[in-house]
């Protein structure tokens, strides 16, 4: 353990999940994915690409956020 108790927390989390879900990251997706389903919580999906930013004057605007530009 290090001298970082939150880091050394979320690393054993991730340990943990990861065991039960098979040992393997698509393992842990397929996990996710069912209890994802299994909520009932509606996931939306955004096709344009765009993310809400907050403005100073209490509303929000969208802006373009691109994946393949440097920002």
């Amino acid at each position: 353990m290090t001298d970082q108790p939150i880091l050394d927390e979320l690393h054993l989390i991730r340990e943990r999940l990861l065991a039960e879900s098979g040992g393997t990251l698509a393992g842990l997706v397929a996990r996710l994915r069912k209890e994802q389903q299994e909520s009932g919580r509606v996931i939306r999906k955004n096709p344009t690409n765009q993310v809400l930013h907050g403005s100073s004057g209490g509303t929000s605007s969208l802006h373009n956020q691109s994946t393949t530009g440097t920002s």
